[in-house]
């Protein structure tokens, strides 16, 4: 029997990711790849995979699989409880699941996605040189759908890590921002981003975290359309703040006043509606 594994029940959104298909902004093509690429990296060192194999990216919870052969998994992310054939099992660590075993996973307590490794990563086709679904171009697998059977690579014979600790997602994110390069939009950019404040939109998604709160005063008009970086944060006519996750556009014709540093977009990428947002300005 092949080593594939069947999707049961995919939860509200469950896709193939990996570390993205940077570089590809000259062709229009996002980034892409898991939006926390840390705890996906996590989850494949604790399966003994490499850190570019490709695992599946959970939206709040909710999926179900079952095993066409033995294999390991781990889930990683935000704390989250994790049952096989109905027993609970520690996420965050690498565990054994037998032939005909199903995998269940529940709602994150905080945090929005959860990360799956299987070990042999999820072999699906590679599109420029890449397994992640990009919802914004479609490139890439398709989002899963519940029946979906997903083929598992040859496993790595190296050990993996032991135990890793989950996700902290705090209430409150302080995110640096470097000002810049349409800055000179805004009065005193510094100072606006400095005192605002701003809570998480839930029209949000892997496109793009949307803030409301604080209105940000700019020139009124547009700019001719230019591209765009992963974390640029654009202020429409509206003055509320988008910061470019990783399946953005690569143009844009609003002003991005700073770039959030990549490091630091996982967390926002955690970050459930509601959560507040500031931002502290470096150089």
């Amino acid at each position: 029997m092949s080593r594939s594994v069947t999707i049961i029940r995919t939860g509200p959104q469950a896709l193939v990711q990996d570390l993205g298909r940077p570089g590809n902004a000259h062709l229009g093509v996002p980034p892409s790849g898991a939006v926390d690429a840390h705890s996906l990296k996590l989850a494949n060192r604790l399966v003994g995979n490499d850190e570019t194999a490709a695992g599946l990216e959970v939206l709040l919870g909710g999926l179900t699989a079952r095993a066409n052969a033995s294999c390991t998994v781990a889930v990683t992310g935000p704390a989250v409880e994790v049952r096989i054939d109905g027993r609970l099992v520690d996420s965050h660590q690498p565990v054994h699941l037998a032939a005909n075993a199903t995998l269940e996973i529940g709602t994150p307590q905080n945090g929005l996605r959860t990360y799956v490794a299987f070990s042999g990563g999820v072999d699906v086709a590679k599109e420029l040189d890449s397994r992640s679904t990009d919802l914004l171009s479609g490139i890439g697998p398709d989002p899963l759908r519940d029946n979906d059977v997903i083929e598992l690579g040859a496993p790595n014979p190296a050990t993996g890590a032991d135990v890793v600790p989950p996700v902290q997602v705090l209430q409150t994110l302080v995110i640096p921002i470097r000002l810049g390069p349409r800055d000179d939009w805004f009065e005193d950019a510094e100072t606006q981003l400095r005192q605002g404040s701003w809570t998480v939109s839930d029209r949000g998604n892997r496109v793009g975290a949307r803030l409301h709160g604080t209105k940000l005063n700019r020139r009124d008009g547009e700019i001719p359309s230019e591209g765009m970086i992963t974390g640029a944060v654009q202020v429409p006519p509206d003055g509320q703040p988008v910061v470019f996750l990783n399946d953005h556009p690569t143009t844009g014709g609003y002003p991005v006043i700073g770039v959030v540093d990549c490091d630091h977009l996982r967390f926002l990428g955690q970050a459930r509606p509601g959560t507040t947002v500031r931002f502290r300005p470096i150089d």
